[in-house]
């Protein structure tokens, strides 16, 4: 089996989320991925806790798959030559330290780049390489803040509110692998890396979608929807008998068919409804009704009738069903690996299906330092050598 990144060695300078998520899944695609950590503390994520299993926190267990971690001290002189050496031999290079660290340890771009012309260097910080906010430093909540995202999530009438996951360092990692991948197809033509630049605030503004669009066009700041949506009715959450579930009514023959199914045949003949704009015009008359009404049945009533009524339609799951449902099961999206000091460890699986991906052998976050002395080795480090700079704190 030959994986479709298995001659990339990637060298990850990062730590926390965004950046340890976009090597995770160049990992998953087959790069070798040589993850540096601080000696003793590791990266941030070590510490995130609880839960933790096994000694480990679930937090870093959650991004870190597929890689060898190795210690290894930036702040010494030894340790930046080892950095060198190893980003010599790489492919890719991935960091999201402050904008000028690493130039400060003569492992920034423009020196590694004469080392090695070929190496695509990425960079992942809060607000870029330039601009005011350069030196800032970057975190989920922040950007999600300053981003906009939090003035249009939560209730109408509540406060603003995150996204219950760090949205903002997820896509910025998935734009920082998908940058990197075109950055190495381009090097098969030219033979000549590239500079990325990846911010968490510039990632956060791009996937704000129709929404920065229409504020964009008319000038207004969108609103709160809370579970609604701004264009569409009815799109949004529901309160069964005995649980929420969601109704996504995406055009007016769906509208129709969604009377029929909840047997609402009124609804739909009522002038007021029978097109979207007319449903996002009286959408305080309409949602009234229907709350009132899914309220005298149960979830699994509703959820059958809109099913077989070929009406999108889903329950609200809690994580206990949700990797119980069948579907999220056929998909392998929960998977179960061998971790050294936990024993069987269960996984949120790769979303990426490929055919040569299909018997990928998935392995467990590693251990702080656990491939220190294998990947020196490979640099034509000796045992004593190795140890030597286990005494001296590099590693």
């Amino acid at each position: 089996m030959t994986l479709p990144l298995h001659h990339i060695r990637v060298l990850d300078l990062s730590r926390v989320l965004a950046g340890p998520h976009c090597t995770m899944v160049l990992g998953d695609l087959g790069a070798e991925v040589i993850k540096v950590e601080r000696p003793k503390t590791g990266d941030d994520t070590r510490q995130w806790g609880p839960p933790f299993t096994g000694g480990e926190s679930t937090y870093f267990l959650a991004c870190n798959r597929n890689k060898k971690s190795i210690t290894l001290n930036l702040k010494s002189k030894r340790g930046q030559e080892i950095a060198v050496a190893l980003a010599t031999r790489s492919d890719v290079l991935v960091e999201n330290l402050l904008p000028g660290t690493l130039d400060e340890m003569g492992l920034g771009y423009e020196a590694l780049r004469k080392i090695n012309p070929r190496l695509v260097y990425c960079s992942i910080s809060g607000f870029g390489q330039d601009g005011p906010y350069r030196d800032r430093p970057g975190y989920d909540l922040l950007v999600q803040a300053m981003g906009g995202v939090m003035s249009i999530t939560g209730e109408p009438d509540g406060e603003p509110m995150k996204v219950g996951v760090a949205i903002s360092d997820i896509t910025s990692g998935l734009y920082a692998a998908t940058a990197i991948l075109a950055a190495l197809n381009a090097r098969e033509r030219t033979g000549v890396g590239d500079r990325i630049d990846i911010a968490l605030l510039d990632s956060t503004v791009s996937w704000l979608a129709n929404v920065a669009s229409a504020y964009l066009v008319t000038g207004n700041n969108p609103k709160r929807y809370g579970n609604a949506h701004a264009s569409i009715v009815p799109y949004e959450a529901f309160h069964a008998s005995d649980g929420y579930f969601v109704v996504a009514v995406g055009n007016d023959d769906q509208w129709v068919r969604f009377c029929r199914a909840v047997e609402r045949p009124d609804l739909a003949a009522d002038e007021r409804f029978k097109s979207n704009p007319l449903r996002v015009k009286h959408r305080d008359e309409l949602i009234s009704m229907l709350r009132e009404y899914f309220l005298t049945k149960s979830m699994a009533h509703w959820l059958d009738r809109l099913e077989r009524g070929e009406v999108p339609a889903a329950p609200v799951n809690t994580f206990d069903h949700l990797f119980a449902d069948p579907q999220v099961l056929a998909r392998q999206m929960a998977l179960d690996v061998l971790h050294p000091t936990i024993g069987n460890l269960k996984m949120v699986g790769s979303p990426l299906k490929m055919a040569s991906l299909k018997e990928r052998p998935f392995v467990a976050p590693p251990l702080l330092g656990e491939h220190t002395e294998e990947v020196l080795s490979q640099l034509g480090l000796r045992h004593e050598e190795v140890e030597r700079l286990r005494v001296e704190g590099v590693i």
